[in-house]
């Protein structure tokens, strides 16, 4: 094993990771802007959770099917790379014509597409990282895909405040109302989704099949129904701690889509006293909300270093379920803030807590899956985090289609069209992610692989 996956230096492990620079640059363009661009065009706070329902759907349908075709492919370009390839170019054609948009169903239906770039490409990257590290480097491997994260969002967060700074009119905005500062970021995005993609792959391939894995991967059924099948089969034998892990994204991704969804509209309301989408105070609380963001990613990518060692002493579980509980807290105060200045108290909270998701239940679950199948897993790791954002939707909007209404409406019904309530929902829901995931046992230190817990 040790020949077939030799240890990677730092540097290389970076390498291999500088994909999710420009994905996670998507991913943190689509939180800070979707919901903004949504409400320019005429969409009403009620309907964003509905509206952002492309996210989850293509997770829950796309990220299975190609984390098990990507288990079963043995061509020339390799497992995992034609897969995240494709992807990374859907993801630029979307990001490129997003700000563009004219309509509400025009952005809608560049979201599907966006979505669907980066769906193809996130779990088959993963699935990369966990074929080309060793056990021992897996912990650096996906707390660096982390890091990458916060550093990626926290640019994509802090450009629009940038370019202000520089002398563009944050009241600058096209015939549809979107700023050009969304325009000129969103096209960044797109540059540097493929950009890093292609570096990455260029400087750390694929490792090629052993003579073994081509065996195998020849031995399996093709086609879509045995894709199917596989998936179905391996969701019955999950691991337990996958099932557990289960419990605790049920609470952590309800609770991080709500913050994602409606900490720019609070932020209106407490800091700007404005709930009207096309005034300049509004364009104000966006900026602010892109850099108290900004801020958070930046301790998520700083604080993934730090978790390295802590890690090895307390486990990915315990340490997973503090950095959560700070999360919860920070965003139960944020309601209550009413300046700017004191808006970054409780991000740093928030940043341990997103820090600590995008790396240690990988960790956990890297170590409880079998190898030969860890492409299928990774995608259904992914329908953990999607249903609870589909949850979140349809518990949360209501969509009028005419024919039928979709959603429950507690937005406006319980929470009283007020998004600091919504907050404060969402800091509750990570203290409940923090206490289950302590259920995880397999997370300590005492039951992780020999070369995590050893130190």
């Amino acid at each position: 094993m040790s020949a077939h996956r030799p240890q990677l230096s730092l540097p290389r492990i970076l390498e291999m990771n500088l994909g999710f620079l420009g994905l996670q640059f998507s991913f943190g363009l689509q939180q800070g802007n979707m919901g903004p661009i949504y409400s320019y065009l005429g969409a009403d706070e009620s309907q964003l959770p509905m509206l952002q329902l492309a996210g989850p759907i293509t997770g829950l349908l796309i990220q299975p099917l190609i984390g098990a075709m990507s288990d079963k492919t043995g061509g020339k370009w390799g497992r995992r790379t034609p897969y995240f390839l494709f992807g990374a170019l859907l993801c630029c054609i979307g990001l490129f014509a997003m700000p563009l948009s004219a309509s509400l169903l025009m952005a809608v239906s560049l979201l599907w597409i966006l979505d669907a770039g980066n769906n193809i490409t996130m779990e088959p990257y993963r699935a990369y990282v966990s074929d080309r590290l060793n056990p021992n480097q897996r912990q650096a491997g996906f707390l660096t895909q982390s890091a990458f994260t916060g550093l990626a969002q926290c640019l994509a967060f802090a450009t629009p405040s940038l370019l202000v700074g520089l002398g563009m009119n944050q009241d600058w905005v096209d015939s549809h109302n979107i700023p050009y500062t969304v325009r000129i970021v969103f096209w960044v995005g797109a540059v540097l989704s493929l950009v890093t993609i292609v570096w990455s792959v260029m400087r750390v391939p694929e490792l090629p099949l052993t003579p073994a894995e081509r065996a195998h991967i020849d031995a399996q059924p093709k086609g879509i129904g045995a894709t199917i099948a596989e998936i179905g089969s391996a969701i019955r034998e999950m691991p337990v701690a996958m099932r557990k892990l289960g419990v605790m994204s049920l609470f952590q991704w309800f609770g991080m889509s709500g913050y994602w969804t409606y900490a720019v509209y609070s932020i209106g309301r407490t800091v700007y006293q404005t709930a009207e989408p096309n005034s300049s105070a509004f364009h104000s609380a966006v900026l602010t909300n892109g850099l108290v963001a900004a801020f958070y990613n930046f301790i998520a990518f700083a604080s993934a270093f730090v978790m390295v060692p802590l890690v090895r002493r307390a486990g990915p579980g315990p340490l997973h379920a503090a950095c959560l509980a700070a999360g919860g807290i920070g965003m139960a105060v944020m309601p209550h803030v009413t300046s700017v200045g004191m808006l970054f108290v409780p991000a740093f909270g928030v940043g341990l807590a997103w820090g600590s998701i995008m790396g240690n239940p990988y960790a956990i679950l890297t170590n409880s899956i079998p190898p030969a199948r860890t492409g299928v897993y990774m995608g259904i790791f992914n329908m953990m985090i999607v249903i609870p954002m589909l949850v979140f939707a349809i518990v949360m909007s209501q969509l009028d289609l005419g024919i039928v209404k979709l959603g429950l409406g507690a937005y406006a019904g319980l929470l009283g069209n007020d998004p600091r309530n919504m907050l404060t929902v969402c800091g509750a829901c990570l203290i409940l992610a923090a206490v289950s995931v302590l259920w995880v046992r397999e997370g300590r230190a005492s039951a992780t692989a020999p070369e995590l817990a050893a130190a």
